[in-house]
C-alpha cells in the first residue's frame, strides 16, 4: 500500500464525488486524478525518475493537491515548501535536496526565479498562471499541465521508498529535511483516521497551510477516506471562514490555538449555522483549559480532540474527548499502532508520575534527516529490539498516576530561575485562568540575579480592564 493508492481506488470507484471545494468551485475525484496523472506524465517526460525530489512551492490550491498525487504517481518524492519562504531559504532547500523539478505559480515568481539560478540539479519548472514575459537564466519554465492523463504505472515503488521530504526548523538555524517513507505516512494517516473516525460523508475545512504536515494530512486523509475538503488560503478573516463552513455544512474543523482564539474573540458568532461540525481537532500548541471550555460551549455537538505531534512522525498522542472533563490539560496517550514512554537524562525508562523526555516507537517514525547524519543520530537512537530505532522527541512531558501525558515544554525552552526549572507552559496556563486575558506567551529573559527572569506578554480581551499589577 503506497500513500496514493487509496486515493486512486476512491477516484476510480466514485469519480463524480466532490474532492475539493475552493471559493465555491468544486473539483471531483475523477478530475483530481486526471490532473494528477497529467502532472505525473509531464514530470516523467522531463526526466524525473523514481526517488527524485519534486518541490511544491504553491499556495493552498487544487494545483497543490494534483502536484502531490502527481509526484507520487511518477514514483518521485514530493517536497512541500511554505509559500512564505524567502528566496535565500528556498535556494538552500532546493540545493540541499538536489531537487529535480519545481511545481510553482506565477504569483511567486519574484521569489523562485532568483532561487533557481544556481540549482544545478533542477531539470524543469512547471508554473501555474500567466506566462512570464521576462525569463531569467536557469532551467526551462513550462506551463502547468493542462491536459488530462491516466496515472502511470508505479509498480517499481515499494513502501520503503520515500514519499515526502518535509523541511522543519533546525537548531543550527538551517532547516532539516525530514525523510518520510510511504509506510511512515500511510501508518500515520491510518492511525489518525482511525481514532478520529473519519468517514466518506465528512466535509473537512482546511485553512491550515498544506506545506505543513497538519494541513497536508487533512487532504491526504480526506481523499483516502472518500471525504471532501474545503480549502482556504488562510484564516485571516474568521467571519468569512465561518460563513464558508456554514455554507458547505463542514463536519470537521482542524485548527491551532491562534485560530480558535480568533473565533472565540468574535461577536455575533451565533448568526452562523455550525451545527454540522462534529469534530474539532487541535495541535501545534496546547489549548488552555479556558479555551477548551469556551470551545465546547460554542460547539456543544462537537467532539474536541487535543493532540500532540511533530513532523518527524506526524502524530504522537490524542486525548479522547470523554477525558476532557477529567484531565483537560492532558494531550492523552499514544495513538493506535504506536508506543510512547518517558526517559530520564540517562535514557532510563520512567514510571508513571514522572517528568522526562518523550520517546516514540512505531512505523510512523521518520527514516531520518536528509544529508544530516549527526542530527539523525541525536534524534533516532537504538531501541530495545536489536536494529530498531526510536525517536527522541526533545520535548519534556509529565505523566499522572494512570499514564496520561501532559506537555511541559521543549528541552531547550525550560527556564531556570533562581536555580529552579520553570515551564513556560505552566505559567501561561496560570495567566490564562485570569478574566480578561486573550492570549499570552511566556519567555525567559537574562537576569543578573535570577539567571533568567520569567517574562509574560499578555494580550487583553476587548473591553478588559486587566492591569499588569493584576497579572
Amino acid at each position: 500500500m503506497l500513500l496514493h493508492h487509496r486515493f486512486l481506488s476512491r477516484s476510480r470507484a466514485h469519480p463524480d464525488r466532490t474532492a475539493i471545494i475552493i471559493r465555491g468551485a468544486s473539483t471531483t475525484y475523477g478530475e483530481v486524478l486526471s490532473r494528477a496523472g497529467a502532472v505525473a506524465a509531464t514530470l516523467q517526460a522531463a526526466g524525473v525518475r523514481r526517488g527524485d525530489r519534486v518541490a511544491l512551492y504553491l499556495n493552498n490550491s487544487a494545483e497543490f493537491v494534483a502536484g502531490v498525487f502527481g509526484t507520487l504517481m511518477a514514483g518521485a518524492v514530493f517536497m512541500p515548501v511554505n509559500p512564505m519562504t524567502k528566496a535565500d531559504k528556498l535556494a538552500y532547500m532546493l540545493n540541499d535536496a538536489a531537487v529535480a523539478a519545481l511545481l510553482t505559480e506565477r504569483s511567486l515568481a519574484w521569489v523562485w526565479q532568483p532561487a533557481i539560478r544556481h540549482c544545478a540539479s533542477l531539470k524543469s519548472v512547471l508554473m501555474h498562471g500567466e506566462p512570464l514575459v521576462d525569463t531569467e537564466p536557469g532551467p526551462p519554465v513550462g506551463p502547468w499541465p493542462a491536459g488530462l492523463a491516466e496515472p502511470p504505472d508505479d509498480r517499481d515503488v515499494i513502501d520503503q521508498d520515500l514519499a515526502a521530504l518535509i523541511y522543519t526548523s533546525g537548531s543550527t538555524g538551517l532547516p532539516k529535511g525530514v525523510m518520510l517513507t510511504h509506510l511512515n505516512m500511510v501508518s500515520a494517516a491510518r492511525s489518525v483516521s482511525q481514532y478520529l473516525g473519519l468517514a466518506d460523508t465528512d466535509v473537512i475545512y482546511c485553512a491550515l497551510p498544506l506545506a505543513f504536515d497538519y494541513g497536508l494530512y487533512q487532504v491526504l486523509m480526506a481523499l483516502s477516506a472518500g471525504a471532501s475538503v474545503v480549502l482556504a488560503s488562510s484564516f485571516a478573516f474568521p467571519a468569512e471562514s465561518l460563513a464558508t463552513m456554514a455554507r458547505h455544512r463542514v463536519t470537521v474543523f482542524p485548527g491551532v490555538p491562534t485560530m480558535f482564539s480568533m473565533v472565540l474573540g468574535m461577536s455575533g458568532i451565533e448568526r452562523f449555522d455550525l451545527s454540522a461540525v462534529r469534530l474539532i481537532t487541535n495541535t501545534a500548541a496546547a489549548l488552555s483549559e479556558r479555551h477548551i471550555q469556551d470551545l465546547r460551549r460554542l460547539f456543544p455537538q462537537a467532539r474536541l480532540f487535543s493532540m500532540y505531534g511533530l513532523t518527524e512522525c506526524k502524530r504522537v498522542t490524542y486525548l479522547p474527548p470523554e477525558q476532557l472533563d477529567i484531565r483537560p490539560t492532558s494531550v492523552g496517550r499514544g495513538m493506535p499502532n504506536e508506543e510512547v514512554w518517558l526517559v530520564d537524562e540517562q535514557g532510563q525508562r520512567l514510571p508513571n508520575g514522572s517528568v522526562g523526555e518523550l520517546v516514540i516507537r512505531g512505523s510512523n517514525v521518520m527514516r531520518g534527516y536528509w544529508n544530516a547524519p549527526e542530527e539523525t543520530a541525536r534524534k533516532l537512537r537504538d531501541g530495545p529490539i536489536p536494529g530498531e530505532r526510536l525517536l527522541y522527541s526533545g520535548d519534556i512531558f509529565r505523566t499522572d498516576a494512570e499514564g496520561w501525558l501532559y506537555f511541559v515544554g521543549r528541552k531547550d525552552d525550560i527556564l531556570k530561575s533562581r536555580g529552579e526549572k520553570v515551564s513556560p507552559r505552566e505559567v501561561e496556563n496560570a495567566i490564562y485562568a485570569l478574566d480578561g486575558v486573550g492570549e499570552v506567551a511566556v519567555v525567559g529573559v537574562p537576569d543578573d540575579l535570577l539567571g533568567q527572569a520569567v517574562k509574560a506578554i499578555v494580550e487583553r480581551t476587548q473591553d478588559s480592564t486587566l492591569t499588569e499589577r493584576d497579572v
